[in-house]
């Protein structure tokens, strides 16, 4: 068992770690070079020129999605509260059944480059579109704190930085390292990033299984039986209810979370915009089914993993260490297979952040270069290359507004953020997703009331939480100053519901009825891809 002490500064050699990850960003920058070349177009800057196969985008899809919360913070959570940590592995992976079946190929099918295209199709363009961007840029954010935190956390570690100040510099630094990407690579470069990591964050994750499972004789018994005794005798952790069945309050959080959780991923900005970088619909459901497998097989090994965590690490050691619970994979990695592993294991986590933070990012760049300015301000016609170029100034401008966003939540549990960010998702973009494509009647009025109120309502709940002041946990840690009105930390049962209830009421109130004919051809287009596909595709 690693001891606290070695958990509470820098395990392993420090510049063996900084020279893995070194080689690991040279390597991927070179990549991200060579697939830029093309970037001539917006088809090319926002969907890679729609040249993926359909297991090339689901592996990129996978490396979107298996973020740092899915990594360090899913890991840590297990390896903390046991049973309740793995309950974020299985609200993420269903959550993409509901992705597969409700909206994967219809949105491919109807939209061009983002989620705002789909929205905006038999509704009035200009509100729609703004009201899309903005829940984009907001979820986006929310994202993005998760992967910075986790960021801030992981290098700290691997350098034995504990101040305040000197993990505000690495944050600062992998912001940078996110920006450059995005700048040069577009989403060909980013997809291919991706690709890279979800390979390597699998395998890497699988070799690990494999070491714990061996260990303890490939007994998954022994292994629960070892977490427990260094959980100092603690079985709680092999039931349910260790953080989730506290009280009733932490009962229904659970439920929140995880609608939340199952809800989410059919309304995440950045693993939408995936759908369009395939050319057919064929090759977007093929996306779905392999994302679906490999996310499947990642999830898995996340029980072994954080089972072995609090085996062979302890949780006191992971609680003490710099990051807290997203410390327990690396520290883990440490104590099987000494610095080096600890340093490989590490770049991958590395680059899981920078690969998911990329794809938010240009994500969030699409949507306001494309849907504020060229669609609403340019009115759908922007000079040659304008688009792109705001694209990469709002990369900028995120890039800035990100770091600061990740220095404030720096601590946190990654997974726990994330999940904000589903339920943020959840509220503001899945119900009106869900009415545009399947009811007719839905009109313009419904989608922004059912946008904005699911958006507004989620961010006041969570500014109202115990996640931003009123406890040890909390983003805000002072004593002085607790604003917790709303108990639950995940605002999802009361936001969502909420949200699909404004769009139905507020559409049946104002009885304003849509073009008939663009809900006919929105209709046609979402099942058949008629129209949709471009011209090399047919």
């Amino acid at each position: 068992m690693l001891h606290a002490a070695a958990a509470s500064s820098a395990p392993g050699n420090p510049w063996l770690n900084i020279g893995i990850f070194g080689a690991f960003v040279a390597v991927t920058l070179v990549i991200v070079f060579r697939a830029s070349r093309n970037n001539k177009t917006a088809s090319d800057y926002y969907a890679a020129g729609r040249s993926f196969t359909g297991g090339q985008n689901g592996s990129a899809i996978a490396g979107d999605y298996l973020s740092a919360a899915s990594f360090l913070g899913i890991v840590g959570a297990i390896a903390m509260t046991g049973y309740d940590g793995f309950l974020y592995s299985i609200g993420f992976l269903v959550a993409w059944l509901v992705a597969l079946l409700l909206v994967a190929e219809l949105l491919r099918n109807t939209g061009k480059f983002t989620m705002a295209d789909v929205l905006s199709f038999r509704l009035q363009q200009v509100p729609v579109r703004i009201a899309a961007a903005i829940t984009t840029l907001v979820v986006c954010f929310f994202y993005l704190l998760a992967q910075m935190a986790g960021a801030g956390g992981l290098v700290s570690l691997l350098l034995g930085i504990s101040d305040t100040l000197g993990q505000s510099l690495v944050i600062t630094v992998v912001g940078a390292l996110m920006i450059l990407y995005v700048l040069i690579g577009g989403m060909k470069g980013t997809t291919w990033v991706q690709i890279i990591k979800a390979v390597l964050l699998i395998a890497g994750a699988g070799v690990m299984t494999v070491w714990v499972l061996a260990v303890n004789g490939f007994d998954f018994s022994r292994l629960l039986d070892s977490a427990v005794a260094a959980s100092g005798g603690n079985a709680a952790i092999l039931e349910p209810g260790l953080k989730y069945g506290v009280s009733d309050i932490s009962k229904i959080d659970f439920i929140s979370l995880g609608l939340a959780l199952v809800l989410g991923t059919a309304a995440l900005p950045h693993v939408l915009m995936r759908f369009y970088t395939v050319p057919t619909a064929n090759e977007a459901r093929k996306s779905v089914v392999w994302a679906i497998w490999l996310i499947g097989i990642f999830y898995v090994f996340t029980l072994v993993l954080g089972y072995g965590a609090a085996a062979l690490v302890g949780p006191e050691a992971i609680a003490a260490a710099p990051g807290g619970p997203n410390s327990a994979a690396p520290l883990l990695a440490f104590a099987l297979g000494g610095p080096f592993l600890l340093g490989l294991i590490s770049a991958i986590a590395f680059a899981t952040i920078l690969a998911v933070v990329a794809g938010l990012t240009i994500t969030a760049a699409a949507s306001f270069a494309h849907d504020i300015y060229a669609s609403v301000v340019k009115k759908g016609k922007p000079d040659a290359g304008a688009e792109v170029k705001v694209a990469r100034r709002t990369v900028v401008v995120i890039g800035i507004i990100a770091i600061l966003g990740g220095i404030g939540a720096n601590g946190q549990n990654v997974a726990f953020l994330v999940a904000l960010a589903f339920a943020v998702a959840a509220s503001a973009n899945l119900p009106t997703i869900i009415y545009s494509l399947f009811w007719k009647r839905f009109n313009t009025q419904g989608a922004l009331w059912s946008m904005y109120g699911g958006l507004i309502s989620a961010i006041v709940l969570i500014a109202l939480s115990p996640v931003v002041s009123g406890s040890e946990t909390s983003m805000l840690k002072s004593e002085s100053i607790d604003f917790a009105i709303f108990p639950l930390s995940n605002p999802g049962i009361v936001s969502i519901p909420l949200a699909f209830l404004l769009g139905w009421i507020v559409t049946l109130v104002s009885n304003k009825r849509e073009d008939a004919r663009k809900q006919s051809e929105m209709e046609v287009r979402s099942l058949t891809g008629i129209g949709a596909e471009p011209p090399s595709a047919h």
